[in-house]
C-alpha cells in the first residue's frame, strides 16, 4: 500500500522509498528510516549512548540538535517569535503549537466523543477518559493513575512531603510538579485548595 506522499524531486522520492523498503530498519523496534544517519541516531535511544554533553551543566544528549535546543536554557535564546503577539520560543515546534491559540485550530479529534484538541499529547490524555487506561503506577502501593502528574502528587501520601503552606492557618498541602498550577480560592479566612484531579479535568475532559 502506497502512502501517496508527493515530493518536489526524484531524489527526494528515492530517499523516501527507503522507509517503505525497510532499507534502514531498527533491529530493536522495527522503525524504518530514510537514511543510515537517521538509523544511527535512533539506535542511541536503545543503547543509551549520549555522546553530546552540555558544557554548562554536563547533561548529555543523543543528538547534537537536542544539545543545541538545551543550550538555549542557559543562554536564554528564543529565536522563534510569534508574528501575532511577539511571544518567543526556544523551539520551532513550540511556536507551531502556540500559533493554534491565535488560529483556534484543533486538529486532534477524539474518535469517541468528537472533542478536539490543539495538541496530540492532550488528546492522548483525554482518550484515557474513555479507555480507563491508567499507565502510571505507584511503586509503593501499586495504585494506578491516568496522568503522571497525579501519580507524583499521590506520592506525598507515602513520603509525607507537604511543602506548600496555607498563609492563613499553617495547613500544608501536597507537592505539585512543573506542569500544574495549584488553584487557591479564599473563602471566610481560609484557602480551599482545589485538587489536582479537579484542575486537570477542567483542562482536559
Amino acid at each position: 500500500m502506497q502512502c501517496e506522499k508527493r515530493f518536489t524531486s526524484q531524489s527526494y522520492l528515492r530517499t523516501h522509498m527507503n522507509v517503505h523498503t525497510s532499507k534502514y530498519k531498527c533491529s530493536e523496534c522495527g522503525k524504518c528510516f530514510r537514511h543510515n544517519a537517521g538509523l544511527t541516531q535512533h539506535s542511541r535511544i536503545h543503547s543509551g549512548n549520549k555522546p553530546f554533553e552540555c558544557t554548562v551543566c554536563s547533561k548529555r544528549f543523543t543528538t547534537d540538535e537536542q544539545l543545541v535546543v538545551h543550550s538555549r536554557i542557559h543562554s536564554g535564546e528564543k529565536p522563534y517569535n510569534c508574528h501575532v503577539c511577539g511571544k518567543a520560543f526556544r523551539q520551532c515546534g513550540n511556536l507551531h503549537r502556540h500559533m493554534t491559540v491565535h488560529t483556534g485550530d484543533k486538529p486532534y479529534k477524539c474518535h469517541v466523543c468528537d472533542k478536539a484538541f490543539r495538541e496530540s499529547e492532550t488528546l492522548q490524555k483525554h482518550i484515557r477518559v474513555h479507555t480507563g487506561d491508567k499507565p502510571y503506577k505507584c511503586h509503593v502501593c501499586d495504585k494506578s493513575f491516568s496522568r503522571s502528574t497525579s501519580a507524583k502528587v499521590h506520592m506525598s501520601v507515602h513520603t509525607g512531603n507537604k511543602p506548600y503552606n496555607c498563609s492563613l492557618c499553617d495547613k500544608k498541602g501536597p507537592p505539585t510538579c512543573n506542569y500544574i498550577k495549584v488553584v487557591y480560592t479564599a473563602t471566610e479566612n481560609h484557602i480551599n485548595v482545589l485538587t489536582v484531579e479537579s484542575y486537570l479535568r477542567q483542562r482536559i475532559i
